[in-house]
């Protein structure tokens, strides 16, 4: 099964200095038929107007990922990590037994990302947080493990969650293949580009929810860079 979820048909919300999507119910979006996708909560698309962001709040028992797409983040959080993501880089963070962190867009241009939560299999133990960059060109066809919550090495980011979250470089005309477990549960969005999976086409910033299938076949129609979740 591949459920396609359009960008535009995507719940949303904008409070001036905030625009985002939710591909799953999320604040004052709530529709029942996504809640959630197994283990994965949430999938924002957000979009941080410069000069705003989010002061320093606390987050408990939960997995997240922030991939900036255009611009750049400053953030800051308890356990002394501070720094800019501009563009292409990934933050992975372990909350665990809690940690507090802050998001500002400090630059002269909106900052567009993505935000993924992920439920972790067990609660409290350490927090941390690691940064690392999106798959270059130079790795074009090749998926890379962005965070992970199983022995994938050591330069893999150790999440709390069963899942997997990999990022995906494809050049126009590029085919790849990734083997899938029936029973999981995988999203799929290109953050920029277009492909087909198993012969259903997504646009930029579309989803794709997809369980069943053994297999999934990609290939970019465009160039493109794709994030998938593999997660129970």
């Amino acid at each position: 099964m591949i459920d396609l979820r359009p960008y535009n048909s995507l719940g949303g919300s904008h409070c001036g200095w905030r625009k985002s999507r939710h591909h799953f119910s999320f604040a004052d979006y709530q529709e029942e038929e996504r809640m959630n996708w197994g283990a994965l909560l949430v999938w924002n698309d957000d979009e941080i107007a410069p000069g705003a962001g989010f002061p320093a709040h606390a987050h408990a028992d939960i997995d997240i990922i922030t991939y900036v797409r255009a611009g750049a983040l400053t953030q800051g959080d308890s356990l002394g990590h501070d720094g800019r993501m501009e563009a292409g880089r990934v933050q992975v963070m372990s909350a665990g037994s809690g940690m507090r962190h802050s998001e500002y867009n400090l630059g002269q241009e909106p900052a567009q990302l993505f935000q993924i939560w992920l439920r972790p299999q067990q609660e409290g133990g350490r927090p941390d947080c690691w940064a690392q960059s999106f798959p270059c060109l130079s790795r074009a066809g090749d998926f890379v493990v962005l965070a992970s919550g199983h022995a994938e090495g050591e330069d893999v980011p150790r999440i709390r969650s069963d899942a997997r979250v990999l990022g995906l470089t494809l050049l126009a005309g590029q085919e790849t293949r990734y083997i899938a477990d029936p029973d999981r549960h995988l999203y799929l969005v290109p953050s920029r580009g277009s492909v087909t999976v198993n012969g259903r086409r997504l646009g930029t910033r579309d989803g794709a929810a997809i369980s069943g299938e053994e297999v999934l076949r990609l290939e970019a129609l465009q160039d493109s860079d794709i994030l998938l979740v593999d997660a129970p």
